[in-house]
């Protein structure tokens, strides 16, 4: 976890936080915000916001969650990247517009050109998630698929931006997408007046940005709090520095704040305006995942629901009325069952283990019968019987079983013990 020091929460002081951004770049007010909120009418939903009766009893306050996860191409990005091609001139949209990304930001581009009547290009990982793909396809896209990794393909939509003259729409680094990510915070302040800590998840760090320059203008007394995978969290080293750093190493389930390095316009207003950030586990996005489908019905990507591990993690640090951003809700169906298993198991809701049996008629059977016993759910049952580690007479049995929580999983363990077997999991 990485704090940051107090800030000075006044209009005046946006121009002064972002000395970080290119000389080229103009400072961004709430008025740049209230512009691009205007221009968004009709194009972007005003999200609801749904409150969440199991998070307010863990934090001891009313918890709302901001539903971006259910806006148009299925999260936040359509605000920014629509704004920014809105904003460029004729000469600029008749040369057409290119992109990188994985998946949300591809689609807010590609619907938010088509929308503009702006040909757009969006390059994407070969291993991009086929959903993702044909969505950006239908939002009316021209898709290339190129590069291994995000890097790879951001350097072949900038190459391909330097040959055709196609104006490159950068996912978070511009004054203009923060300006339309900064449109939530706005939506935030109208429908939940009484808000006193907002939480957001940060990749490179746009919709934090844009939330916290209007937040921290309009209601200073308003903690904002970003949220990163401890995996991939390129803001606390570079808070620390002061600057922007680059997080060679990135490992998360959560592709939506999987970025390396902070951009530089982004960068200034978050080290200003953001009063914390964070990190949470994978173990602590799937369980907050899981919870927003089971207690609040939402579908919501491993990014979206970063925001809900923070309050998973340390309720008891949250001043409320609290609203958690949900950012996102593109998540591929495989992925999405192996977070839930994965987010069952660290809930104590799945439990997989390894045992030895003699290998006779009955056998299984006996193993069964004490599961049975103590109402352990048997989901699969594998048998080895060749691995040159087991004995002549012996078979090795792996199970997967539904549990119903931490201290069930221990009562099933200790019951296989009694009954004489050796649990390795």
């Amino acid at each position: 976890m990485a704090a940051q020091s107090p800030r000075t929460p006044h209009e005046t002081s946006a121009s002064a936080h972002l000395a970080a951004a290119p000389p080229a770049a103009a400072p961004i007010t709430v008025d740049d915000v209230r512009e691009a909120h205007k221009m968004l009418s009709g194009v972007s939903r005003a999200t609801a916001m749904e409150g969440s009766r199991y998070l307010s009893g863990l934090v001891g306050a009313p918890v709302h969650l901001k539903c971006e996860n259910l806006q148009r191409t299925g999260s936040f990005k359509i605000r920014g990247a629509y704004v920014r091609i809105a904003g460029l001139s004729a000469e600029e949209r008749a040369a057409g517009v290119v992109a990188a990304s994985a998946g949300n930001h591809a689609q807010g581009v590609a619907l938010a050109a088509s929308l503009l009547g702006v040909r757009s290009t969006v390059f994407m990982p070969v291993g991009a998630p086929l959903p993702k793909v044909a969505a950006t396809r239908e939002y009316g896209a021209e898709v290339r698929l190129q590069g291994q990794v995000v890097d790879e393909t951001l350097a072949a939509a900038e190459e391909y931006a330097r040959e055709t003259g196609a104006v490159f729409i950068h996912p978070f680094d511009h004054r203009d997408i923060i300006a339309g990510q900064g449109t939530v915070g706005l939506e935030i302040l109208e429908q939940c007046p009484e808000v006193r800590t907002i939480v957001v998840g940060v990749g490179g760090g746009g919709l934090a940005a844009g939330i916290a320059l209007v937040v921290k203008t309009l209601r200073p007394d308003v903690r904002v709090v970003g949220v990163q995978a401890a995996g991939a969290a390129c803001y606390p080293p570079s808070l620390t520095a002061g600057r922007p750093v680059a997080v060679e190493k990135l490992s998360t389930m959560a592709d939506g704040i999987k970025v390396g390095r902070p951009g530089e316009v982004p960068f200034g207003i978050v080290q200003g305006m953001v009063d914390e950030v964070r990190t949470v586990s994978e173990d602590q996005l799937s369980s907050a995942l899981l919870l927003c489908l089971e207690r609040a019905k939402l579908v919501v990507e491993p990014a979206g629901a970063s925001s809900v591990a923070a309050l998973l993690a340390a309720p008891e640090s949250f001043e409320g009325p609290v609203v958690a951003v949900l950012s996102g809700g593109n998540v591929d169906p495989l992925l999405l069952q192996r977070i839930l298993r994965f987010g069952m198991a660290a809930g104590g809701r799945y439990l997989s283990l390894r045992l030895r049996l003699t290998d006779r008629p009955g056998a299984l059977e006996t193993l069964l019968t004490v599961l049975t016993a103590v109402d352990a759910n048997v989901l699969d049952i594998g048998h080895v019987r060749t691995d040159p580690r087991l004995g002549l007479t012996e078979v090795e049995v792996e199970l997967h079983l539904e549990t119903k929580g931490p201290e069930h999983c221990d009562e099933v363990r200790a019951a296989l013990a009694d009954a004489g077997y050796v649990v390795a999991e």
